[in-house]
C-alpha cells in the first residue's frame, strides 16, 4: 500500500512539482546551464565556496510591543529567515499566538560546529515569545525544521503542531500536543480560525538518501475578518494565481525574497526580489511582508543586495515598501 494519495504532484511515494505550476520560460535571463531542482548533495558542495562572504556585524533592531488588536485581526511580528509570530485578536481571551518556521538556533546545519550561521541574532528571544497555541511547518529543510528550537516551544507550550505530509516522522518527540500532516488544499480548523496547506514550487531532504519524501507548501490563515498567507519556501509559478482564485486576496502575504543566486541552481526553489513583488500581484494581496534573507548565508548574493533590489522594483512599478514592506528583525506589521 503506498503512504500517500496519488495526485498531480505525488506518485504515492514520493513528491513533484506539477509541471502547470511551472512558469514557461521559467526566467528571462541566459542560464549558466540547465535549470533542475538542487539536490541535497549539490547544495552542500556549492556552499562550501561562497561567491561573497556576508559581514560578522551587522546592526540590530530593538523589539517593538505587540499591537493591540481587536477580535479577527492579525499582526505579524518578524523574528528572523521564515519565522514570524503571528497573533490574531480574540473575543475575552489573549490573542492566538502561531509560529511560522521558527528558528532560534545558532546554525541550519545538521552538524553543531558546520554549516550556515546566523549573522544577527533572533528580532525576538524565546522568553519574549508569549505561549504558542500553533506551528506551522513549512518543509523539513534545516533553515525550516530546526528541531532545537522546536523542542524548546514543544516542551515549554505543548502546541499543535502543522505540518505538509511525510513531515510527521521529523516532528515526533518534540513535546507537540498533536501533529497534524496536511496535503495541499486540505484544511485544518481552530476556533475561531481556518488554516489551509497551499502549494509552493521547491523540494525537500534532511540526508541524501531522503529526497522530496515528505511534502512542501505555504499555509493560509482565515479569521473570518482577515486571510494571511505564509508561502514557505517557493520559487515563482502560476501557482498564485490559483491559491488566488481558490481562496481570496490575502490581507498580508509573507513573502521570500532571498536565497536565488546562481540562478542555474536556485530559479527552480527560490523567487529573486521581483519575483516576489509579481508574486504579490498576483495574489492582489493589499500588503506583503518580505521574509527569507539576511539571517543565514545559503547563497551567493550579498547581505543588502535583496532589500535593494525590491526597493527597485517597487519603485519601477509605481508601489513603494508601504505595500511591500522589508521588515526589521523584531517589528511588528498589523493586516490593513
Amino acid at each position: 500500500m503506498k503512504p500517500f494519495p496519488e495526485s498531480d504532484h505525488c506518485d504515492g511515494r514520493s513528491f513533484h512539482n506539477p509541471a502547470s505550476y511551472r512558469l514557461s520560460p521559467p526566467l528571462q535571463v541566459p542560464l549558466e546551464r540547465p535549470s533542475v531542482e538542487p539536490d541535497f548533495t549539490s547544495i552542500l558542495s556549492w556552499q562550501r565556496s561562497l561567491r561573497l562572504r556576508w559581514p560578522n556585524d551587522v546592526p540590530t533592531f530593538s523589539a517593538e510591543p505587540f499591537p493591540e488588536l481587536a477580535p479577527g485581526e492579525i499582526s505579524a511580528s518578524f523574528i528572523n529567515h521564515s519565522s514570524f509570530l503571528i497573533r490574531i485578536g480574540r473575543v475575552g481571551e489573549r490573542p492566538l499566538a502561531i509560529l511560522t518556521d521558527p528558528i532560534l538556533s545558532e546554525r541550519c546545519s545538521p552538524f553543531r560546529h558546520f554549516g550556515p550561521r546566523r549573522v544577527v541574532p533572533p528580532g525576538l528571544a524565546f522568553d519574549a515569545i508569549p505561549a504558542i497555541d500553533i506551528i506551522l511547518v513549512s518543509h523539513c529543510h534545516y533553515d525550516h525544521l530546526d528541531r532545537p528550537t522546536l523542542r524548546r516551544f514543544g516542551r515549554r507550550d505543548r502546541p499543535l503542531c502543522l505540518a505538509p505530509l511525510g513531515n510527521r516522522r521529523h516532528l515526533r518527540g518534540l513535546g507537540f500536543s498533536v501533529v497534524a500532516t496536511l496535503d495541499w488544499w486540505q484544511e485544518f480548523r481552530f476556533d475561531p480560525i481556518t488554516i489551509t496547506a497551499i502549494p509552493a514550487l521547491h523540494g525537500s531532504a534532511r540526508t541524501p538518501f531522503d529526497q522530496n519524501q515528505a511534502l512542501w507548501s505555504g499555509f493560509h490563515i482565515d479569521t473570518g475578518l482577515k486571510r494571511l498567507i505564509f508561502a514557505g519556501d517557493t520559487a515563482h509559478g502560476h501557482h498564485w494565481a490559483e491559491i488566488n482564485s481558490r481562496l481570496g486576496a490575502p490581507d498580508l502575504a509573507l513573502l521570500p525574497i532571498g536565497a536565488y543566486e546562481p540562478i542555474s541552481l536556485m530559479q527552480p526553489v527560490h523567487m529573486t526580489p521581483e519575483q516576489a513583488v509579481e508574486a504579490a500581484m498576483l495574489l492582489e494581496a493589499r500588503h506583503a511582508v518580505a521574509m527569507h534573507f539576511g539571517t543565514f548565508q545559503l547563497t551567493d548574493e550579498g547581505y543588502w543586495e535583496p532589500g535593494g533590489r525590491l526597493e527597485r522594483c517597487l519603485n519601477s512599478r509605481g508601489r513603494d515598501l508601504s505595500w511591500f514592506s522589508l521588515p526589521e528583525r523584531g517589528q511588528s506589521l498589523r493586516a490593513p
